[in-house]
């Protein structure tokens, strides 16, 4: 099938939104750039000595007149003589924002959502020499025309994001800059279509038996015939061994539905559980016994069912896959990048130390964008399930029936797009948004877009994956309680004092969607975007704007820095004056932290999940992330890679003099081998053993007497198949000796 693409190099245009009108006076008025696409306007600038870079220092703050700015896009291409008579389409697989498009002077559309493709019929609109322009508005401007009522409320105090579909964070955040960028940022293409085309196919696993699995499938074909008698769909199901299952249908009508059993399935399993099997199914479309279309998908052979209460007393949350309950452990998934034309390019690097971490599961944050199919194809084949979240967060939207439709529209086509992948085993309605209803004394549940527009399109595009209505989801019964009881599933943030305080030990969530901790980033990393002179204390405006304070007349409610280094303070008594003292301290106290919250979490019986937050930064900053954006490691990531292990060893709290040693077995077969714990001071051997665990189970494998009154450090060593693995555990009531942990870190690492 015929396709050019549209990408690379464009003019642009752009100025002060006013009276520009058409690309002449766009030309005339205002000043010109070459643009890459897919790109944005701040990198344009940025390359071409414009602007200077927005991650460095507090240079972002500058970036607020463009915001006001209009930006015309044009480019020319030529179009080979024999395809003039195609019929074609033109793909924007992404616009920012707000944009009209024009084709050789004819008006193709309006776009306003920067979060799904926009196509265009162009048959019969193209020559051999093609002039295609694309104005993009101010999005604040034209949020300013919008309505607003006394139900919206933006929590970061950004209300003109409300109406715009673009990515939350881009007008601030506690993890991102302001950047409210605009651009063509995915890939700009035509591509030829037939008169007669498979349009849709949903698979979905229904059943599974012992020796086969049941798939509804349903499909939807286009065709330009008047008659259609003689239609076939052949399915042909090919397993990772090559082995090939061939089913062919009839049909007489364009749309239905159709039932597949498969012998001998391979199933596809989260890691830990099994392999992450994958078929590859050819649909061929056949008239006569001709092929007019075909179509090849990645598909897996899986069930999944959430199992929830509405409350955490007596209450469970946990994922069934395959008729197994899961333990999930993983991380929350942040924006890639600030600016979003640059994902692409880190989007396997980052999941790839998702993948080397352990984890099983990725929670997509709902104040970003849909990622890719690269990043879902990524996952199908790693065994990392994916929790989505709708594009809503930490708001109250408009209610309006004219954002309902916009926002059915995008719900549409992203369910579409990745529905089959066995990856994606949730849908959750938004971001907190339960929250910011509860918290001023408003039901939740009066939120139709995440009661009525989100499920009602979920129920009919995707019916066999579970939807959440918000992460947390508030029930009535949860708010008209005034607080005596708590969600299932919850985010544990708090005051983020000492992080084996109360908070941490003692809430009852039986899934833990959020939770995390400060670490500052390593030296050479700050180097790279804060001055110099403003390096060697955190107090300051350089720190905060990374940290992040983005606006002009407001402060956050608290200073993260200051945080950060209070928690350093909780675990060691004191705030170390040198900056590489600092970072060590504060790395050193996230990473405890994670690990603590980690071992808690899978320690228990009544938690199934803990996804913390997060592995990556989207921009330079000073975060709760265990990677910077530059991609260096903070401590935290080699304490996290060992706790996630489907197997581990770890030592429990002190209880009744002893601590206990537990051996943790999250995968379906026995684990069997030798472990040995000593004294990190002297090297002592203080006890070991042989284990043998069953699968899916947890075993005592011993005890250790204590006093809390002692600071002391184990260290945890085991065998398992062949391999050797390490853990250890901090003995003690803080503070303890910055200069004696650090001499222990030789035994840790």
């Amino acid at each position: 099938m015929f396709t050019i693409s549209l990408s690379a190099s464009w003019d642009l245009y752009f100025g002060p939104q006013g009276d520009v009108k058409s690309i002449d006076e766009a030309k005339e008025k205002f000043q010109r750039i070459t643009a890459t696409v897919p790109g944005d306007v701040y990198l344009d600038l940025l390359n071409a000595g414009l602007i200077e870079d927005p991650f460095y220092g507090r240079n972002y703050f500058d970036l607020r007149k463009f915001e006001f700015y209009q930006w015309w896009y044009t480019k020319e291409f030529n179009l080979p003589e024999e395809f003039l008579d195609k019929r074609l389409k033109l793909i924007f697989h992404g616009i920012d924002t707000i944009a009209t498009i024009w084709l050789n002077g004819n008006l193709l559309g309006k776009t306003q959502d920067m979060f799904v493709e926009h196509e265009f019929d162009v048959t019969g609109l193209l020559k051999g020499k093609n002039t295609l322009i694309v104005k993009i508005d101010s999005p604040i401007l034209w949020a300013k025309e919008k309505n607003y009522d006394a139900v919206n409320v933006s929590w970061e105090g950004r209300d003109e994001a409300l109406w715009l579909r673009k990515a939350q964070h881009s007008f601030g955040w506690d993890i991102a800059p302001r950047i409210v960028s605009s651009g063509i940022w995915k890939d700009v293409e035509l591509r030829e279509f037939k008169d007669d085309e498979i349009e849709e196919l949903y698979y979905a696993t229904s059943r599974i038996e012992e020796n086969s699995a049941d798939l509804d499938i349903f499909f939807k074909f286009r065709t330009g015939l008047k008659y259609f008698e003689e239609f076939l769909l052949r399915f042909t199901f090919i397993d990772k061994y090559n082995y090939k299952q061939v089913f062919e249908f009839p049909v007489e009508f364009i749309t239905g539905h159709l039932t597949v059993k498969l012998d001998n399935p391979y199933l596809w399993y989260p890691k830990g559980y099994g392999e992450p099997d994958l078929y590859r199914v050819k649909c061929e479309l056949l008239y006569n016994g001709e092929v007019l279309d075909e179509r090849v998908d990645a598909i897996g052979i899986r069930t999944v069912h959430l199992e929830r209460t509405e409350t955490a007393e007596d209450g469970i949350f946990r994922f069934i896959i395959n008729g197994i309950p899961v333990r999930a452990r993983g991380s929350n998934w942040v924006p890639l990048d600030a600016l979003h034309s640059r994902d692409k390019e880190r989007t396997i690097p980052v999941l790839e130390l998702f993948d080397d971490l352990g984890c099983n599961i990725i929670r997509c944050w709902g104040g970003g964008v849909y990622e890719s199919e690269e990043f879902f194809n990524f996952c199908d084949s790693h065994g990392i399930m994916v929790w989505q979240d709708f594009a809503l967060a930490c708001a109250r939207y408009p209610q309006r029936e004219e954002f309902q439709k916009v926002l059915e529209e995008e719900t549409r086509k992203v369910i579409r797009r990745l529905r089959n992948h066995p990856s994606l085993i949730l849908w959750a309605g938004d971001n907190e948004c339960d929250y910011a209803y509860n918290l001023e004394n408003l039901l939740p549940s009066d939120n139709i877009l995440t009661r009525k527009v989100l499920p009602s399109v979920c129920k009919q595009l995707d019916p066999y994956r579970p939807y959440l209505p918000s992460s947390p989801y508030l029930s009535d019964i949860v708010v008209r309680s005034k607080g005596k009881l708590s969600p299932p599933e919850q985010h544990l943030w708090g005051p983020r004092d000492y992080y084996k305080s109360r908070f941490y030990t003692e809430n009852n969530a039986e899934f833990i969607s959020e939770i995390g901790y400060h670490g500052c980033p390593n030296l050479e990393s700050l180097k790279r975007f804060i001055p110099e002179e403003y390096l060697s204390t955190w107090d300051n405006d350089y720190w905060r704007a990374h940290s992040v304070e983005h606006w002009r007349t407001r402060r956050r409610s608290y200073n993260r820095n200051e945080l950060m280094a209070n928690q350093i303070k909780e675990l060691f008594g004191f705030i170390p004056e040198k900056i590489e003292d600092f970072i060590l301290a504060s790395q050193i106290s996230q990473a405890e932290a994670k690990k603590f919250f980690i071992e808690r979490a899978r320690l228990s019986d009544n938690i199934w999940g803990i996804i913390w937050w997060n592995v990556m930064d989207c921009w330079p900053q000073i975060s709760d992330a265990i990677v910077d954006y530059y991609f260096s490691k903070k401590l935290a990531y080699s304490y996290i890679k060992r706790v996630q292990e489907p197997f581990f060893i770890m030592i429990s709290e002190p209880e009744g003099w002893y601590v206990k040693v537990v051996g943790i077995n999250d995968t379906l077969s026995r684990k069997e081998g030798t472990f040995i714990i000593s004294d990190a001071d002297g090297g002592e051997k203080v006890i070991d053993g042989n284990y043998s665990i069953e699968p899916l189970s947890k075993k005592v494998l011993g005890m250790i007497r204590v006093s809390r009154g002692e600071q002391k450090l184990f260290i945890i060593n085991w065998q398992l198949d062949g391999k050797s693995y390490k853990n250890h555990y901090l003995l003690g009531n803080p503070p303890f000796s910055l200069e004696r942990y650090t001499d222990w870190m030789g035994k840790i690492l």
